[in-house]
């Protein structure tokens, strides 16, 4: 069992926490942030990218919102891992939480309309419906 108790001198076990970035380091901040200021004990994250069109090839190490994610989280002292996959992201957010027996699994929001809602679906919205584990979500423009 996993513990969600603040640091402390107590023994706990890790807690494995899954940030789904984006393509915007803004939000990968924010989300990295608001794993920080949990201050949960013996934390690994695993920052993940699902790549839907890398045209340029792009690995994960040279994605800039992971790069940003990674900074915030070391700084931290969050250790971790990047990774990525590519295929429809809540699909893979979902398999990626699975895979790696993710305690905690990190989205954010951004500004749409409720009709780009309807027409386009969430991944946000994907990911909190069906994940087995809690979901911290990060709103557009603000704090969790």
């Amino acid at each position: 069992m996993h513990s969600w108790s603040r640091r402390s001198n107590e023994h706990t076990s890790m807690t494995h926490v899954l940030l789904a970035i984006d393509e915007e380091p803004e939000r990968a901040r924010r989300q990295a942030e608001a794993i920080a200021d949990l201050e949960l004990a013996d934390v690994t994250a695993t920052v993940l990218h699902v790549f839907t069109d890398n045209t340029e090839g792009a690995t994960i190490s040279q994605f800039g919102p992971a790069r940003r994610a990674r900074e915030v989280l070391s700084a931290a002292d969050v250790d971790v891992i990047l990774a990525e996959t590519s295929g429809d992201p809540g699909t893979e957010v979902l398999a990626e939480a699975d895979e790696t027996g993710a305690d905690l699994v990190s989205v954010a929001g951004r500004k749409r309309s409720p009709a780009g809602k309807a027409v386009f679906g969430s991944v946000a919205q994907e990911v909190m419906l069906n994940a087995d584990v809690p979901v911290l979500y990060c709103p557009p423009g603000g704090r969790p």
